[in-house]
C-alpha cells in the first residue's frame, strides 16, 4: 500500500462489500486478491483490493461465474485496460468506447467512473 492509502481490517472490509470474511479469506486463498498484512499478520485492504473485490463480487454474483472463470475475467480485464492504456489519439474515441463496453461487461470500474461514483480515484 502507498503511504496515505485506506486501509481496512477484515471485518469492516467485508461489512463494506456485504461478504462474509471466510468468503474474503477463500479469495486470497484462490489468488483474486492479496491483501497487505502487518507485522502482527493482520490482512489490511486498500481501496483498491475493495475494488477488485467488487468485481469479484460482480462477476460471482451478477454473472454467475465460478472462480476459474472469475480468475480469467481479471486477467483479461487486466490486459483491455493496458491495451485501453496505448490506444492514444483522437481518432481512438470509438475504440475506446467499445473497450470501456467490454470492460462493463467484466464488472470493472473505471477511473472515471468511480470518481462520478465518489470512489477511489487510483485503480493502477
Amino acid at each position: 500500500p502507498r503511504y496515505g492509502e485506506p486501509l481496512f481490517v477484515i471485518s469492516v472490509a467485508a461489512r463494506l462489500l456485504e461478504m462474509h470474511p471466510q468468503t474474503l479469506r477463500k479469495y486470497e486463498r484462490e489468488g483474486l486478491i492479496a491483501p497487505s498484512r502487518t507485522a502482527g499478520n493482520l490482512r489490511l485492504y486498500s481501496d483498491r483490493d475493495i475494488e477488485r473485490l467488487r468485481q469479484v463480487k460482480y462477476l460471482v454474483d451478477e454473472r454467475g461465474l465460478n472462480l476459474a472463470g472469475v480468475q480469467l475475467a481479471l486477467e483479461l480485464t487486466r490486459r483491455l485496460r493496458e491495451l485501453r492504456a496505448r490506444i492514444g489519439g483522437d481518432g481512438a474515441a470509438p475504440l475506446h468506447q467499445e473497450l470501456d463496453g467490454v470492460l462493463a461487461m467484466l464488472g470493472f470500474v473505471d477511473e472515471r467512473e468511480a470518481a462520478r461514483r465518489g470512489l477511489a480515484d487510483e485503480f493502477d
